[in-house]
């Protein structure tokens, strides 16, 4: 019971529910017993002396009974259904609370579909078990402890003899237990595979299809299923064998009753109506027994559920607040960036970054370069803080960003990604996403920013067009302006542009510069680019290799000096005609063309 122990804080706040829907099971397990003595009083006041004055009494006793055990048996499945859904509200909620504190280094290596599949599945499996399994097994000993003392009390020989294979039927279940669990928990990481890749392929269904990799898909998703079918054959093979073993056992007491309490009955020891009354508790008895292996089952599909939703919980969150993180007052936040002798590799792989100091000022703007892989990206992460550095110092406005608490740091910053991402919701909501309480009037004006309001207004329903799953039926340039139009309306101190206009021509990306100069103006601004038109207005231009900066300097600086920004600039305006400065910075330089 270790994992329900460390899911008690869901469930015990909930107790007086909990409480209330077993003492309305005890009540009802109780009357249970009276079906028995009612039996016996029948066969031996009624029937056997032939007294049949009592049967209308009797009668309405035994609908009474009935009425009033069911009643109690309706209010503990209700409070019970109340204890499950409240504990899985708050098991879903802080499941999302949990994903959301989470760093970026975990969803590095994290899967879709196996988180989803632990909000799913394995959250309802633990809601089942902790509203109505717990009540369920605490019925069963109750049962088996009710039913016992009644049997004593008619005769405890019988029952000593009656009831000498159920610790055998005991020792067999909790065998079945022991075997039964790790079944169970290779059962869910299979059905978390299959998730994964039912997720994964609806995800990149066009990427699957323009490859025309179908077979390739089906015949992975087949072997994962294949692995989850064998887990559910194995835990069922279990099933087949532990079984029929525990129903042969309890079996095995109706035999020997009806031989030990047959004789008793013949010799006079018992009534008939106390044999007849014995029976019915021994099968009292016996179904709770045979209930057994189901109750084991979906204790230990409960108990592998919540190891994994325990391991979610216990998920260490690399980048969180100190214990008195500075929030930032909005109103005196300047921009000033500063890296100082920055270090930084990701797990298990080489440097990303070596010693990179960059300080940009106030209303600057840094342009970043580099081959893929180079660290561009990764000094925007750092900024952000996805990631804490491993050595150096990243400051804002001269404070450690270490200092800072993340919501406020991130408030300053606005970031518009090279992959956009855009939410099922109207592209109002989409743009408006970074701020609340934002006006129309500010929403238009963004987009105007943007260049996106003209494409947006010849839309169906304008701005209250719904775009579909991760902004399918909006081409990558509409996507890439809409998500520039988020970032710009949110005004940060910040602006970090990761390739921003890489989805869109290059007659769109002039008209999107023209709009960045103005919301520039006063921010510091890191633009990632490939494009040296992207680049070329930046205040300072830092040219990064392997992680190491490697040259830096403004556009006319850098153009005319030998290194990769100007082998980059020679490739992507090889075809442009050459003003007579470059022929003459070229001849300086001892370039023949």
């Amino acid at each position: 019971m270790e994992v329900f122990k460390q899911l008690k804080p869901y469930y015990w706040v909930e107790r007086k529910n909990l409480i209330a829907s077993i003492a309305f099971m005890i009540c009802a397990t109780a009357l249970g017993l009276v079906y028995p003595n009612l039996l016996r009083y029948l066969i031996d006041k009624i029937i056997v002396p032939q007294n049949f004055t009592w049967v209308p009494g009797l009668s309405l006793a035994v609908v009474g009974v009935v009425f009033i055990k069911g009643s109690f048996a309706f209010l503990s499945g209700l409070f019970g259904g109340r204890l499950g859904n409240r504990v899985a509200f708050r098991l879903r909620n802080a499941c999302y609370e949990k994903l959301q504190s989470l760093s970026f280094q975990y969803y590095d290596t994290a899967k879709t579909g196996d988180l989803m599949s632990r909000l799913t599945a394995d959250l309802e499996a633990v809601r089942n078990f902790i509203g109505f399994g717990f009540a369920q097994i605490l019925n069963l000993f109750l049962m088996v402890i009710f039913g016992a003392t009644m049997m004593f009390s008619i005769h405890w020989q019988l029952t000593l003899i009656t009831l000498c294979t159920m610790p055998f039927l005991v020792f067999t279940a909790t065998r079945f237990e022991r075997k039964i669990h790790p079944a169970f928990r290779e059962m869910r990481q299979a059905m978390s595979n299959l998730t994964t890749a039912v997720q994964e392929n609806i995800t990149g269904v066009r990427t699957v299809k323009s490859f025309a990799r179908e077979s390739f898909e089906m015949d992975k998703f087949s072997k994962r299923s294949e692995s989850y079918k064998a887990n559910q054959i194995g835990a069922s093979s279990l099933w087949g064998r532990y079984f029929p073993i525990m129903e042969l056992l309890a079996s095995m007491c109706v035999v020997i009753l009806v031989v030990a309490g047959g004789r008793l009955v013949i010799n006079q020891s018992i009534t008939l109506g106390e044999m007849v009354a014995f029976y019915s508790m021994l099968w009292y008895i016996i179904g709770p027994m045979w209930n057994i292996g189901f109750q084991i089952n979906n204790y230990t599909q409960a108990k592998a559920s919540g190891e994994r939703l325990l391991g979610l919980f216990n998920e260490y969150v690399h980048v969180k607040d100190n214990e008195h993180a500075i929030v930032l007052d909005e109103s005196k936040v300047k921009g000033h960036v500063e890296f100082r002798n920055v270090t930084f590799n990701y797990v298990d792989k080489a440097p990303a970054l070596t010693d990179v100091n960059i300080d940009a000022k106030p209303g600057m703007v840094i342009g970043l370069l580099g081959a893929t892989g180079a660290g561009k990206s990764t000094i925007i992460q750092l900024l952000m803080r996805a990631y804490n550095v491993k050595s150096g110092t990243i400051t804002l406005d001269g404070v450690d960003i270490r200092d800072l608490s993340l919501e406020s740091l991130r408030s300053q910053i606005a970031i518009v990604f090279q992959e956009t991402f855009l939410f099922s919701c109207s592209i109002r909501d989409n743009i408006a996403y970074g701020i609340n309480g934002v006006t129309m009037e500010q929403i238009i004006h963004a987009s105007k920013l943007a260049k996106a309001h003209d494409f947006i207004m010849e839309l169906p329903e304008g701005y209250d067009t719904v775009v579909g799953e991760r902004g399918m039926g909006l081409s990558g340039g509409q996507k890439q302006r809409i998500a520039i139009a988020r970032a710009l309306i949110k005004n940060p101190r910040i602006l970090i542009l990761d390739d921003a206009t890489s989805a869109v021509d290059m007659e769109t990306e002039h008209e999107i510069q023209a709009g960045f100069k103005e919301v520039m103006a006063g921010r510091t601004t890191f633009i990632i680019a490939h494009r040296i038109s992207s680049l070329r207005h930046a205040d300072e231009i830092i040219v990064l290799e392997e992680g190491h900066v490697k040259q830096r300097g403004t556009h006319d600086q850098l153009v005319n000096v030998q290194g990769r920004y100007r082998d980059t600039y020679d490739i992507q305006y090889a075809d442009r005609p050459l003003t007579a400065e470059e022929i003459i910075a070229r001849v300086e330089r001892g370039v023949v063309q």
